[in-house]
């Protein structure tokens, strides 16, 4: 088990998990996910880590069919800057593997966004905490669970 999927059993969650054969040479895992699931992308969300000035990193999850907007990222956390953080940085602060980071178990519970179209579904698509591994949950539990935003963060 994961971080994430054991939050999710603690708080009595529903969940589905779908595991997948990650390939070791893909390093575009959502869609790969997609790919392999047989999903919709916009309904597969990425979780992305974004760096505000001053040094505070915050959490983005938001369709893997869509690129962040920095801009649209800072603004609604009152930020004068974000740029995407470091690979190694959101490795350390967050416990988990590129392509394999879940926006839920994390270290430390950061400040979240959910990208707006999460309310366009009944349930989404995100890592499971490892590279292979999709958790299916209802957006309204994940905006629960991590005290989350909802706000245009797509490009």
């Amino acid at each position: 088990m994961t971080p994430a999927i054991n939050l999710l059993k603690k708080y009595k969650c529903d969940f589905k998990i779908h595991k997948y054969d990650h390939d070791p040479a893909c390093t575009n895992f959502g869609d790969e996910a997609v790919q392999k699931l047989g999903l919709d992308a916009k309904q597969v969300y990425k979780t992305l880590l974004v760096e505000l000035s001053p040094k505070e990193l915050v959490v983005c999850v938001l369709p893997v069919s869509n690129q962040l907007s920095l801009k649209e990222v800072a603004t609604i956390f009152d930020s004068k800057k974000a740029q995407m953080a470091l690979k190694d940085e959101a490795q350390k602060v967050t416990g988990y593997l590129l392509g394999g980071i879940s926006p839920l178990g994390q270290k430390k519970l950061l400040r979240t966004v959910l990208d707006e179209t999460v309310r366009n579904f009944e349930t989404i698509f995100i890592s499971g905490g490892k590279r292979g591994l999709d958790i299916e949950v209802k957006p309204k539990d994940l905006e629960e669970l991590l005290k989350a935003k909802v706000g245009k963060i797509i490009a």
